[in-house]
């Protein structure tokens, strides 16, 4: 049988963590019909000699629940070698919406997602093609995309569809609950991946109202986390997978308690360095050894880069956490400008944020830089500090005065958490837990983390020698598609879809950030660009090569229950 492609001469890393060896891979009708054998007779060839050959990479952690109906290609994930992603994480998506409500949602998802609501409005259009969840999926499936999606249901806007306003005021009553859970059954039914939801003290909506989750019950959480359990296991999908942003009400012991009684499989995000203070993640993953060797599965997310946000002071996303911004929030652009000239509200912010404070942004005015300035250029790419101390002036004062002598459009790049090496590699050299957190879809002018496959391989692997290779290939590949329970993906071998991913393990990397603008109504966002990555290849169809897209390339399938 003569192959449609063959990849010849490369090192084939399968996915397992075991050793890479020299060989050949052939394939015919979408996938892999020979593996290490020479293949002889194809109608393509890819020269790999020199190069690695792998499994596509599976990056389940994304937002592109409205980006993927304007923008097929998923861009920029398949720049770097990301084959299958898995969007409607932290309870956020589109689905189901209520034609009423298609407002809320959309200025839910930019408050909370950082998502421009002029690229939204322009992007989805006035008509969506949807309302319910099957309706949805449906779109996707006929569409079709450059690389394979799964789909989480999202309690947001399951909350949003059966309460409306009321969603972001109060909890819901028994019927609302059961109304809810009827939601959540119909998307299992229609191939959700599984449920997710949060309760974390980051996610807004609009006008500073917190999301609908999390005004959600532990109970009501609990119930919908049953019904997607039992809907899971009524239509063969499998173990009902659960994916959480914690909160002080949402954490190990509610995560203990919904594995026990319903025997679901949890994954929550985000275990990062610095999460509770230096060496906290310990702690943390004490406490996972502990959970898995009771038996139950609960594996906590981790990233390999440090959380670098890109901001302004319009739409200063990390700090509406704190109490002190809820009133920029709920006020215009003249507002907030009214808000951040007041001395006492300048005094406040120095004193929450100094570098002995117990706060979440403690010292961040020694950790910032200026990323962007239109009209002040020279000041790009140098530290706040440094800037303050050539004005005379305190870091917030200088940051928050150019922040009003700009109209709000100079950017500042603050490096969150995650950003202590040694405590980042512990927690990737740990075996329990899986890496994520690309947000790619998300914060789209605030940070770009969907190049999180390249960087840990040129970073972790090349440069620090942290992770063997296979390890970290592993780690991008089988792993997160098992815990996921994405049964078709992540790995090499005969009979297999041939989701496959090229590149050179001397060169492959991540560019530094650019800002580009090219979201709908000209919305801007960050990108890197990739080096280093040969070919990409979903369902045997080459969709980029030499760093190029392939036209009309949109082979990716919808992975209803976790498979094609």
């Amino acid at each position: 049988m003569q192959p449609d492609l063959a990849i010849t001469g490369g090192t084939i890393i399968d996915g397992t963590g075991r050793p890479g060896y020299r060989g050949d891979v052939a394939v015919k009708n979408g996938r892999i019909v020979s593996l290490g054998r020479a293949a002889a007779g194809a109608r393509e060839i890819i020269d790999a000699r020199g190069m690695v050959v792998c499994p596509g990479f599976v990056d389940i952690h994304t937002h592109y629940d409205a980006q993927i109906l304007w923008d097929r290609k998923l861009s920029i994930s398949p720049w770097h070698g990301v084959t299958t992603v898995v969007i409607g994480n932290c309870g956020f998506g589109v689905a189901p919406t209520r034609r009423e409500a298609r407002e809320r949602i959309v200025r839910t998802l930019e408050k909370v997602e950082g998502m421009s609501a002029e690229a939204l409005r322009a992007g989805l259009g006035s008509d969506w093609p949807f309302e319910s969840f099957p309706e949805y999926m449906d779109v996707l499936a006929r569409q079709g995309q450059a690389i394979n999606v799964a789909v989480l249901a999202g309690h947001t806007p399951i909350r949003t569809y059966v309460m409306g306003a009321a969603a972001v005021e109060r909890p819901a009553t028994g019927d609302e609950i059961t109304a809810m859970c009827a939601l959540v059954r119909e998307a299992a039914d229609a191939g959700a991946l599984g449920f997710a939801t949060s309760h974390a003290a980051t996610h807004h909506g609009y006008d500073g109202h917190p999301v609908p989750s999390r005004l959600a019950s532990v109970e009501e959480i609990e119930s919908l986390v049953a019904a997607m359990a039992e809907a899971t296991k009524l239509n063969g999908t499998g173990r009902g997978l659960v994916q959480a942003t914690v909160g002080r009400t949402l954490f190990h012991n509610q995560f203990m308690a919904m594995a026990r009684n319903h025997d679901v499989r949890i994954t929550w995000t985000a275990l990062l360095s610095g999460l509770t203070g230096p060496g906290s993640h310990r702690w943390h993953l004490q406490k996972t050894r502990e959970q898995l060797a009771a038996g139950l599965a609960i594996v906590p997310q981790v990233g390999c880069r440090p959380i670098l946000f890109d901001f302004n002071f319009d739409a200063p996303f990390f700090f509406e956490m704190l109490p002190l911004f809820k009133k920029t929030m709920q006020t215009d652009r003249e507002g907030r400008r009214r808000i951040y000239a007041d001395a006492d509200f300048r005094e406040a912010f120095r004193t929450v944020g100094a570098s002995d404070a117990k706060s979440a942004i403690a010292g961040w005015s020694e950790r910032t830089d200026v990323s962007y300035a239109p009209g002040k250029e020279e000041l790009e790419g140098r530290a706040l500090r440094d800037i303050a101390d050539e004005r005379g002036q305190d870091p917030v004062d200088t940051a928050l005065d150019l922040s009003l002598e700009t109209n709000f459009q100079i950017r500042f790049r603050l490096p969150l958490i995650n950003f202590d090496e040694d405590e980042v590699a512990e927690l990737l050299q740990d075996p329990n837990t899986v890496l994520a957190l690309s947000d790619a879809g998300a914060h789209a002018s605030q940070l770009c983390d969907a190049c999180y496959s390249t960087h840990l391989l040129s970073h972790w692997v090349r440069d620090k020698d942290t992770l063997e290779l296979e390890r970290a290939i592993h780690m991008l590949t089988q792993r997160p598609a098992e815990v996921f329970g994405i049964t078709d993906r992540g790995l090499l071998a005969e009979g297999r879809p041939a989701d496959i991913v090229v590149f050179d393990p001397d060169t492959v990397g991540a560019s530094p950030l650019r800002r580009v603008w090219d979201l709908p109504a000209g919305a801007d966002r960050l990108v890197a660009d990739a080096f280093g990555i040969d070919a990409v290849i979903c369902n045997g169809q080459i969709i980029r090569r030499s760093g190029a897209d392939i036209d009309g390339a949109f082979p990716g399938i919808l992975l209803r229950g976790g498979a094609a």
